[in-house]
């Protein structure tokens, strides 16, 4: 169930609701009104390993070679 992002034409409010399938018609929460313009967004992707907030791995401390263990030297970490 995708959520889309609309702007309501007669009161200027930008909101997000979920589109539950195709006979779900949006309005606007502040107003009520249904002359909507969809606006473009991007869509979220899932992050993998790393910190919250950040899409690089963590490396740990290591003397022999960039910051530590995993994917560092590979070109994935953020300190290579």
């Amino acid at each position: 169930m995708p959520i889309h992002e609309y702007r309501c034409e007669p009161c200027d409010h930008t909101f997000e609701t979920l589109i539950r399938g195709q006979g779900d018609t949006p309005h606007c929460p502040q107003c009520g009104g249904i002359d909507l313009h969809k606006q473009f967004s991007v869509p979220a992707s899932a992050q993998t390993g790393g910190r919250p907030g950040s899409s690089l791995p963590v490396c740990g401390p290591s003397p022999s070679f960039g910051c530590g263990a995993g994917p560092c030297g590979s070109g994935m970490c953020s300190s290579d």
